[in-house]
């Protein structure tokens, strides 16, 4: 997983990363939104957060695994019921969450996922989150946009360059003026 951007919202610095041109967003980020002292593995315990992932990973994941779903969805919503993302990630084969060590390190969740946990933060701060999110996406497309015509240019410019290099260089060494008009009939017909 590549290190990605950042967005803020309500005043925290949020991290993106891209794997497989899929977004993650970091609900470790996230969390600083909520007042008190709450953690990932407290949304996990919810039943409604289980059945919303559970059903994320069945539409898109082919090796999510089901059995072991079912078994914590039966588990899910008990007081001494407990479970981390890795437990999650471990029993199930799931691919919607992901906890890493290190210096980009931390809980993050596929953007679909990471909005459903945006509203458990709270309603305001899940909206706030969907807008940011699509002013970086817009954000994106206009870079998309300019670099696609900047390569534009560069091929109109190198095209110039190389069809007269040819033409002053190699072909009137190799071929009589005949010849060469031929071959430039020919590739306007192609």
């Amino acid at each position: 997983m590549k290190k990605g951007r950042s967005i803020t919202v309500k005043g925290i610095q949020i991290g993106i990363k891209e794997e497989s041109g899929q977004k993650f967003v970091s609900l470790t980020d996230m969390i600083r939104a909520k007042d008190g002292d709450f953690f990932i593995s407290d949304w996990l315990r919810n039943r409604n957060t289980i059945e919303f992932i559970g059903i994320w990973e069945v539409v898109n994941n082919q090796n999510f695994n089901y059995g072991e779903f079912a078994i914590i969805k039966s588990q899910a919503g008990l007081n001494s019921y407990k479970l981390s993302v890795k437990e999650w990630v471990e029993k199930t084969n799931a691919i919607g969450l992901q906890a890493t060590a290190g210096k980009y390190g931390g809980t993050y969740a596929h953007i679909d996922i990471a909005f459903e946990f945006g509203m458990w933060i709270s309603a305001e701060f899940k909206i706030y989150l969907i807008k940011e999110f699509q002013r970086l996406k817009e954000n994106e497309s206009v870079q998309l946009q300019s670099e696609w015509n900047i390569q534009r240019i560069l091929s109109k410019v190198n095209y110039k360059i190389l069809t007269d290099s040819i033409k002053e260089k190699i072909i009137p060494q190799l071929l009589t003026q005949k010849e060469v008009f031929f071959i430039y009939a020919n590739e306007i017909l192609m």
